[in-house]
């Protein structure tokens, strides 16, 4: 699956400045850990329901000598592998994929599909790629477990389930992830963007928002659609709240904080709903992204405000309810840790192909593996780096529309698009190398 434009430019060795060192046996590496990428991005599973990826990582882990526990938290998957006397540093990817229709049209492309609710057929496709993350991850423990010569401690590689919707990091954690393998003194992880493969992005301080997702329920009489006036109309007072939710960020946020407030999907909640009826229940999903917990507090108080006025605001009013169904904090980058990857990432790539990253309102459950929610598990200390992990080939990054990066990146398929498709050679060989050099950077070299 190897086209000219993914193929290494730089011999390994070259002094020249930005030039990529290849990690030594990577080559030999490269093919296993293709095939398994192209099984894992043809074969997605949604969240909590990711039997098939989870028993295949952890099956390539055990032939590593790596000790596996499976089922942790769902599917979750977590393996250990000790050298010795030294730091624990863990890798962490996930699982799931999403509810997307592939339109890459690649060979390898997804058409799994899986019963909905309703019985209708949902699309399934790694729109995020979090298959390259786990191939990449596996590859990296390949490496590390046939290389423990050159280093000391205990690595740990999680595969976590559900982390689309945010509920897997917690699930492990209540499930006694923490108590079933050797706490983690560092926890390393990395996530494709729409940025030149063969490139690595740090943030200083913030990587990506915090989020929360609300649940609002509207519940009254339902009726004829010809007699509106006997109703109290849920959907009605849905939709009033989906048009006044902009004010929260147009007019009661400072402009120089910045958040997000989405309505990311309005249904009706009525079995067997026909057009000449008024539903008795509509169901409003609104997702907040902010930079600070006390944002995202004020966010969810006023989304139930206007919630409640709209609804308050009709002859008969129905009733409200709020649920917050998700919540993750901001991703932070500890900046000694940061520090140490970066520098390695920098003697692995060169200084041209690692760059910095601005925080981006994409969210993560990724800091509850470290911080504050380590610390609610009795694990406090625990820090963490995740960086960015370009995975746009030459090819498309210059049939790209705009004269300068800015252009290009708003031009490209994103994460979480139909057409999004990582460069499998590049984005493997560099997302490999980078976890590989910075678990290195951790890791205590072996005496001898």
């Amino acid at each position: 699956m190897t086209s000219d434009d993914e193929r290494p430019r730089t011999p390994e060795g070259s002094g020249r400045p930005g030039a990529r060192r290849v990690l030594p046996g990577l080559a030999t590496l490269l093919p296993a850990t293709t095939e398994l990428y192209l099984d894992l991005h043809s074969h997605p599973e949604l969240s909590g329901a990711e039997r098939r990826t989870a028993a295949r990582f952890a099956d390539w882990l055990a032939e590593d000598g790596f000790h596996v526990l499976r089922g942790i938290g769902g599917h979750g998957v977590a393996a250990t592998l000790s050298n010795g006397e030294g730091p624990a540093v863990l890798l962490r990817a996930e699982l799931d994929a999403l509810p997307v229709a592939e339109r890459t049209g690649v060979p390898y492309a997804s058409t799994v599909t899986v019963p909905g609710p309703d019985g209708r057929p949902v699309p399934v496709m790694h729109a995020c790629g979090h298959d390259a993350h786990l191939a990449c991850v596996a590859a990296a423990a390949r490496w590390l477990a046939a290389g423990r010569d050159s280093w000391r401690g205990t690595l740990l590689v999680v595969g976590q389930p559900a982390e689309e919707t945010l509920s897997g990091a917690v699930a492990m954690l209540e499930d006694g992830l923490y108590d079933r393998i050797t706490p983690p003194d560092v926890v390393l992880a990395q996530h494709t963007a729409s940025f030149p493969a063969g490139m690595v992005a740090h943030a200083d301080g913030r990587v990506l928002a915090g989020s929360l997702t609300l649940e609002v329920g509207f519940e009254g009489e339902g009726g004829h659609a010809a007699t509106p006036h006997l109703t109290a109309d849920p959907l009605l007072a849905a939709a009033g709240t989906v048009t006044r939710l902009s004010t929260i960020v147009a007019r009661e946020t400072d402009p120089a904080e910045r958040l997000v407030v989405s309505a990311s999907s309005l249904r009706t909640a009525d079995a067997g709903h026909t057009g000449n009826m008024i539903a008795s229940r509509a169901v409003l999903h609104v997702t907040v992204r902010a930079f600070s917990e006390a944002a995202l507090d004020r966010a969810a108080l006023a989304v139930e405000r206007i919630a409640r006025a709209e609804a308050g605001s009709a002859a008969m009013p129905p009733r409200v309810t709020v649920a917050r169904s998700s919540r993750s904090g901001v991703t932070l980058a500890d900046p000694d840790v940061t520090a140490a990857v970066r520098s390695a990432h920098v003697a692995a790539f060169g200084p041209s192909r690692v760059t910095g990253w601005p925080a981006t309102s994409a969210t993560e459950d990724f800091p509850l593996l470290t911080g504050a929610g380590a610390h609610l598990h009795g694990r406090p200390g625990i820090r963490g780096a995740y960086w960015m992990l370009g995975a746009v080939g030459p090819a498309q990054w210059a049939a790209a529309p705009g004269t300068g990066a800015a252009e290009k990146f708003r031009s490209l398929p994103g994460n979480h698009s139909p057409r999004y498709l990582p460069s499998v050679r590049l984005t493997l060989e560099t997302g490999t190398t980078a976890l590989v050099t910075a678990a290195l950077a951790r890791l205590t070299d072996r005496a001898d």
